[in-house]
């Protein structure tokens, strides 16, 4: 499934370079000057998974399909982007689209690098953002109000209804609060996320730290970590720097740079987990002598449902859903020995399917 997740920031916060990091490329051009970023950079990230690797071991399978998701490297925002500053309108267009928002903080110092407002302030740099989006989010929803209304005063239900709803959400805007603040009834979360609110969206703090600071975090990650739990995110601190240096390393080198550093896995294994969690994301897997394949599904979804993200046909023909949990699996020694010890269940239509299941589904079209 196409989950994206934005990267946002200020000028020379080091999104650029997470971005290269995270994908391993140097699509995305990280230059010491403002909008060095002139499109979105889209790319494909695979999910780490251990579990993976254990299950086509034991299937003896010939390839390993991690789950993916995208990242969006979206050029530095400036005060006054909201009113088309810098490259402001057209970038605030690739938030958009964009399924969570990840906020890029600097909380280095490095005279080599300009930052925009000449100072390093990680807290600001987030109020100026997060502000602009507001503005942004306040412009779009006044625009579309009096062309709802009209809808609304001829009699249509659905546009009354969305009248309510882009009225709470300029109460909560003009209170400088952002839309994700809002508590929104269970049956109007479709019709709210249909608004398309740059500030409904999840968001995750990372705080880009030097390379001293990528084991401890500083001072600066500190004041963003005490800011995410106060918005009720996640944060991850991260040293971009040495991200980009470690994403070109082979194993073992990898292990042993990281191990020099203090670091147990790489900041972008926890900065992707983190994402996979923002979006309430879980993986269930495929597994055969072919290939071992993971799957994202958001959590809640039914087994007809997750069959869809194979194909279309799995989920319109689904009759029952062979399912073994991903422990049992490994410690069965695959899908005979699960069998044979009553661990492989046949799940119906109203099974909730769980982080780590192995599936075969079975349909007919």
């Amino acid at each position: 499934m196409g989950f994206k997740c934005g990267i946002v920031g200020l000028p020379n916060v080091g999104k650029s370079t997470l971005f290269n990091a995270l994908t391993q490329t140097a699509a995305a051009q990280a230059a010491n000057y403002p909008f060095c970023t002139i499109e979105p950079n889209v790319g494909e990230v695979a999910v780490p998974e251990p579990r993976l690797e254990q299950l086509a071991k034991v299937a003896g399978s010939r390839e390993i399909i991690p789950a993916r998701m995208n990242f969006v490297d979206i050029a530095g925002l400036v005060e006054g982007a909201s009113q088309g500053e810098g490259l402001g309108n057209k970038f605030l267009a690739n938030i958009r689209e964009t399924d969570a928002i990840i906020y890029v903080l600097r909380c280095f110092d490095n005279d080599d690098v300009t930052h925009v407002s000449g100072k390093v302030d990680p807290i600001a740099d987030f109020e100026v953002v997060e502000t602009e989006l507001m503005l942004a989010d306040l412009e779009s929803l006044e625009k579309r109000k009096a062309n709802v209304i009209k809808k609304a005063n001829s009699g249509d239900k659905e546009a009354k209804a969305q009248v309510a709803l882009i009225d709470l959400a300029l109460d909560q805007l003009k209170e400088g609060q952002p839309a994700r603040r809002a508590e929104i009834p269970k049956d109007d979360v479709k019709a709210w996320n249909m608004l398309q609110l740059l500030t409904s969206k999840p968001v995750l703090f990372v705080a880009n730290v030097d390379e001293a600071s990528a084991a401890t975090g500083n001072d600066y990650s500190r004041r963003v970590e005490e800011r995410a739990k106060q918005e009720g995110a996640g944060c991850v601190v991260i040293s971009a720097q040495i991200e980009s240096e470690i994403a070109v390393l082979e194993e073992p080198d990898k292990t042993e740079f990281l191990e020099t550093l203090g670091l147990e896995e790489p900041g972008l294994a926890r900065l992707i987990h983190a994402g996979y969690d923002l979006l309430g994301l879980q993986t269930y897997f495929t597994v055969g002598p072919k290939e071992a394949r993971a799957w994202t599904i958001r959590k809640g979804w039914s087994a007809p449902k997750a069959a869809g993200v194979i194909h279309g046909d799995f989920e319109k023909g689904f009759i029952r859903a062979e399912t073994i949990a991903f422990e049992d699996y490994v410690a069965c020694g695959g899908e005979v020995g699960a069998k044979e010890a009553g661990k492989m269940r046949s799940e119906g239509k109203d099974y909730i399917v769980q982080d780590g299941d192995v599936m075969l589904f079975r349909f007919n079209v």
